[in-house]
């Protein structure tokens, strides 16, 4: 009999494509198939052609493009020397997650499935196509190609004789096994984030640990949003970036929301712990120190602070012993409830911590090997680099406005980045950020005679301020910004610095201030007021124009 194994793969950017993967996965496993769940480009593709039997999850990022753990794979299969049949022997299905409202919608998932027939790939079925804008979401759509999914996989590799599917109501076992060690075992000195000069340039796997020199307010006391011109040293990183590229910075979560989880959960933060896999061939997770203790889990992993999905209220309802609460987190994993899962969760914006504090008796009784399947890892956060190494040799600097919103819920979201990045004082000793840098999707251009039109409203200047530095550096006096902000006196960032460039020759500086006068004045209105010039810049000074929000 053919062997019963599936490959699920997925291109992820937020985690939703990861979370349905998982969920492939899972489902997988009831069915007794052995099943692997792999990020695409932690895959070999040279294996695919051993491959009997793959599911795909993609995502659609931006305007069409594939997201980042799956860029190299992209790259791969749309070589133009891949042989025609040379996947004849892979019977897969594509699974999309996008959203409507934009023009490319499942962009990647369509051409993957198209890329995978014309090298002679088996679809088991037609392309599934994921919508957020969806009122049940993607669900609406996943969960009847899913039974389709199953019945075609189960034709091809039926049950073993004397097994049958697990029920949803058995748990499956852990990812991990989490095992304590003796309190008075020996500590070695976790190296985590030690500022020692890296192999290679720093990446997610090996961030680099820079100092923050400098977190300044740059909004007026009285003004409602906090924005912040922050600067780190990067000296001895290796770390190289030019005008576009973005700094991803791996955030923690706040003392006193992991402090409310122990307590939630009866944990105790100083324990060490190592993990071991229950599975053989289940790889570790990177970015975890083996032994770990459960307050760095907690501080630097585990995202206690996202909106959680539907996934985890399903784990969740198998630990519960509490019959009420066991009805109402199994009505908001059933598709029946996810619309009033999303008035619970996803409007109001309810975090993981605050789900937890709303079902204690199953809260307590979550068992630790479980923690890293039920919350899913803080994932990092990208920034556009607002400055340039030929101004600031050594440095980076980032503008950062401090997330902070109100819902229904009594206490203000705030982002778990913007929050911790705002409370850091470098003042108050040798404060450290794990960061690197990743290409953007603005190229500035080579020729410093082409002139550069730069519309950057708010913080969306931060880009721009990059190119604008990196340029003047270069002698490139071409250089035209839109600025658009509320108030000239409140949040009219990098004021100084313009007017001095303005003053030497080296900028045109366009501003819009919306709240400064009865009419409100936008950018837009500014680019109309100066459409001959602009339309000079273009038609015969072809003009690069770059817009950021």
């Amino acid at each position: 009999m053919a062997e019963r194994r599936l490959l699920v793969l997925f291109g992820s950017q937020t985690g939703t494509a990861q979370d349905t993967a998982e969920r492939v996965g899972r489902e997988a496993k009831r069915r007794h198939l052995r099943c692997r769940v792999e990020a695409l480009d932690s895959c070999d593709v040279a294996n695919l052609i051993h491959e009997p039997l793959v599911v795909f999850v993609c995502a659609t990022t931006g305007q069409g493009d594939p997201p980042d753990n799956m860029k190299m794979f992209w790259r791969f299969l749309f070589r133009k020397n891949l042989p025609a049949g040379s996947l004849c022997q892979l019977d897969y299905a594509v699974l999309g997650l996008g959203d409507s409202s934009y023009p490319k919608f499942n962009f990647v998932a369509k051409k993957l499935h198209k890329r995978l027939l014309q090298l002679g790939g088996n679809p088991l079925l037609p392309v599934a196509l994921g919508d957020d804008q969806h009122d049940l979401g993607p669900d609406a759509v996943v969960d009847p190609w899913l039974v389709a999914l199953w019945d075609k996989i189960l034709a091809l590799y039926p049950l073993p004789p004397g097994l049958e599917i697990i029920s949803p109501d058995v748990r499956l076992p852990p990812t991990y096994s989490l095992h304590y060690l003796p309190e008075d075992s020996p500590h070695p000195e976790s190296g985590l984030l030690q500022p020692a000069a890296p192999r290679a340039a720093p990446c997610e796997l090996h961030p680099f640990a820079a100092r923050v020199l400098s977190n300044q307010r740059v909004t007026a006391q009285g003004h409602f949003q906090d924005v912040r011109l922050i600067e780190f040293d990067i000296a001895g990183s290796g770390i190289t970036f030019s005008a576009g590229d973005v700094m991803m910075i791996q955030p923690q979560n706040c003392p006193e929301d992991v402090q409310q989880f122990c307590q939630l959960l009866c944990l105790e933060p100083h324990r060490r712990f190592v993990l071991e896999p229950t599975e053989p061939g289940t790889s570790l997770p990177p970015l975890l120190p083996q032994p770990c203790t459960i307050q760095y889990l907690i501080t630097h992993y585990l995202d206690i602070s996202c909106v959680p999905r539907r996934s985890f209220f399903e784990l969740l309802a198998s630990f519960s012993t509490n019959e009420l609460e066991q009805e109402k987190l199994q009505e908001f994993s059933s598709a029946q409830g996810q619309e009033e899962l999303y008035s619970y969760c996803n409007r109001p914006r309810r975090t993981t911590l605050e789900v937890l504090w709303d079902f204690p008796h199953t809260t307590r009784a979550i068992p630790a090997d479980y923690l890293l399947d039920l919350i899913p890892r803080i994932r990092p956060r990208a920034f556009s680099i607002a400055s340039s190494m030929l101004t600031h040799p050594e440095r980076m600097q980032i503008l950062v406005a401090v997330v902070r919103y109100k819902t229904r819920l009594s206490k203000p979201r705030r982002g778990l980045c913007s929050t911790w990045l705002a409370s850091l004082n470098p003042e108050q000793g040798d404060i450290r950020v794990p960061l690197w840098v990743k290409k953007g999707g603005m190229k500035f251009p080579a020729d410093p005679a082409t002139p550069v039109i730069m519309i950057g409203p708010g913080t969306g200047v931060a880009p721009f301020r990059a190119a604008i530095q990196e340029r003047v550096a270069l002698g490139c006096r071409g250089n035209f910004l839109f600025f658009g902000c509320r108030h000239k006196s409140k949040d009219f960032y990098c004021q100084t610095e313009w007017e001095e460039l303005v003053t030497k020759g080296f900028l045109t500086l366009f501003t819009a201030f919306s709240r400064d006068q009865e009419e409100k004045v936008y950018v837009q209105h500014r680019i109309r007021e100066n459409r001959r010039l602009v339309w000079e810049l273009l038609s015969s000074g072809n003009a690069h124009v770059y817009l950021a929000g």
